[in-house]
């Protein structure tokens, strides 16, 4: 019988296979990360295009959700996909994920119209897309853990984290470029990489898993009440960090209080549910494997302390340090990218070399190192100043992408090699849940500890500056008292606060000079840095806190649970072979 009448999931895979799915998952990954990352710096043209203004009374929301409902999408599905894909086979969601990923990105080129109408179809588009990227990040570290052995697993992986990674700061740069020509190219960018992943996963990808659990139903009580509860969860932490009342945040708000309550009550019936069922979408059993245990704590205090790092540097560079070292606020979110490199250039040589070590020497040293470099780098980050000199900065990223590198691949590759073939969908999406959950409540932390400094002193530092720029007292009251997180959104989508800020009727009523002293370059960031940095240098000392708790679970990790794991393998892969020669005998 010749190969063309074989049925394509049929026909043997080659000894290239393993290279295949590795630059298939690479690049849906890639694609996947960029999203993450490549509309916190088109923001201001996308609302722009639409003809919507992010900062006007009501209309924070829109920037809320176009920022962080993508990552919420991915932090709540990823752990189902996962375990559908162990049911009903990886490639095939993974296949369906670059699909859906490129019909979200074709709508969102597409949207019609303008104003709110628009904006919210966009945030609807960009959850298809989040859908879409859950599957892709749910099965593409399952589909590498299948296709490459054990003594290849951690170099493998150590390429497709450094590309995530890659992706998460390319978007910044990429999304800068294009938003200069149109905010729809933004979204055009994925289009023709998820038509050319879509049908190339299609013609190549395999299901080399062997175990099925076809047998097994979905557990839909626990698929409801985890996303329930996680979305409720992390929707209440969103509103946190916006104003309500008098109050430069949230966290007073009914709305958000139940919000938490209500998420975590849930996720506690979620808890429940997994323990009663007989084929649990969250195997809670996973847990007694210590090194996926371990790997899975120390994976969630590192994405609780990095997720909302690259936020905040942004943030400060945006706001404070380019402009005054000269640059425009409107080109400040670009340039914010770029001096970001660093750290991308850190992971990069790291990422890919840590996971070959580490398919030699275990994972246990390159991660607990890894971790103990990134508590070094934010314990530096707070011995800068506020203008501080860039190649003392740009040092300190550089050690940090270094630490993640050492860190991400033999952690994730520990944690892959610990869970029996058959539940390595799971695995991977629980994971996964962890580590993007993790980034979308860091992003809330770090963001409420900023917020919680300027709160209490932004305002005196705000009438002092305005008073003395020559503004009405009780105009100069009236903006000081204005929530803080108004500045930083300002800033952070590449406006001048203060021309977001003041009334423009009172502004016009200055003389020429001191409207260019309050409009320039200067006063803003000099009048912002030290309520800011007050904040910030908090959440940089929470976060070296929670790299080294993660650095010393990190030691944790034994070699005898690193032998047992290669034992597992070594069974799983011969246990098929043996099956299918006993097959062969009873034919013949």
């Amino acid at each position: 019988m010749s190969q063309t009448t074989v049925p394509r999931s049929a026909r043997p895979i080659g000894p290239n296979y393993k290279w295949i799915a590795l630059s298939n998952t690479t690049l849906g990954m890639l694609m996947a990360t960029i999203n993450s990352s490549i509309v916190l710096i088109s923001l201001p043209a996308i609302f722009t295009g639409v003809g919507v203004n992010p900062l006007a009374p009501g209309e924070t929301n829109y920037l809320l959700w176009m920022l962080m409902g993508y990552m919420i999408i991915t932090a709540t599905l990823v752990v189902t996909f996962g375990r559908i894909g162990d049911i009903y086979g990886r490639v095939k969601l993974y296949n369906l994920g670059f699909a859906i990923f490129t019909v979200g990105s074709i709508l969102l080129f597409l949207t019609p119209g303008s104003g709110d109408s628009a904006i919210i179809m966009m945030i609807l588009f960009r959850l298809v897309q989040g859908v879409g990227a859950g599957f892709l990040m749910a099965n593409s570290t399952a589909i590498l853990t299948d296709a490459f052995p054990a003594h290849q697993r951690g170099m493998a992986l150590g390429i497709n984290q450094m590309v995530a990674i890659l992706g998460s700061i390319l978007g910044l740069i990429v999304g800068g470029l294009l938003s200069v020509v149109s905010w729809r190219a933004v979204f055009l960018v994925s289009v023709p990489f998820g038509i050319l992943g879509t049908i190339w996963a299609y013609l190549k990808l395999r299901e080399t898993s062997t175990v099925s659990t076809k047998h097994q139903g979905i557990d839909w009580f626990g698929n409801i009440t985890f996303f329930l509860g996680l979305t409720i969860l992390l929707i209440g932490m969103t509103y946190g960090i916006e104003p309500y009342g008098s109050s430069a945040m949230g966290w007073g708000n009914p709305m958000v209080i139940a919000a938490l309550v209500i998420g975590a009550l849930l996720l506690v019936a979620f808890v429940w549910i997994e323990m009663h069922v007989a084929a649990p979408m969250f195997q809670l059993s996973l847990f007694r494997i210590p090194a996926f245990t371990t790997g899975n704590i120390s994976g969630l205090l590192s994405g609780l302390a990095r997720g909302g790092l690259q936020f905040i540097l942004i943030i400060w560079l945006q706001g404070i340090w380019l402009p005054l070292h000269g640059y425009n606020f409107e080109d400040t979110p670009l340039w914010a990218g770029i001096y970001m490199l660093p750290l991308m250039v850190g992971f990069i040589i790291m990422g890919p070399l840590s996971g070959w070590l580490s398919d030699r020497f275990g994972a246990r040293i390159f991660s607990a190192v890894g971790m103990f470099l990134q508590t070094i780098g934010f314990v530096l980050l707070t011995l800068l100043p506020t203008n501080f000199a860039y190649m003392p900065f740009a040092f300190i990223l550089f050690v940090m992408g270094v630490g993640q590198g050492m860190f991400a691949s033999p952690n994730t590759t520990d944690i892959m090699n610990s869970v029996p073939a058959s539940a390595r969908g799971a695995g991977s999406g629980m994971r996964s849940t962890f580590q993007n959950a993790a980034t979308v409540i860091s992003m809330g932390m770090f963001f409420s500890i900023v917020t919680a400094g300027l709160a209490a002193s932004l305002p005196g530092a705000l009438y002092s500056g305005l008073t003395q720029a020559g503004l009405p007292v009780s105009v100069a009251n009236g903006v000081a008292h204005l929530p803080p997180v108004a500045a930083l959104f300002a800033a952070f989508l590449g406006f001048n606060p203060m021309q977001t800020m003041l009334p423009p009727a009172v502004l016009h009523s200055l003389p020429k000079a001191n409207q260019a002293h309050l409009l320039g370059k200067s006063f803003f960031p000099n009048l912002i840095s030290g309520p800011f940095v007050d904040g910030l240098h908090i959440a940089f000392y929470i976060a070296a806190a929670m790299c080294l708790v993660a650095g010393c679970v990190s030691l944790i990790r034994t070699r005898r649970a690193q032998l047992v794991a290669s034992e597992v393998e070594h069974v799983e892969v011969i246990a098929p072979e043996v099956e299918a020669v006993a097959e062969m005998a009873g034919e013949q």
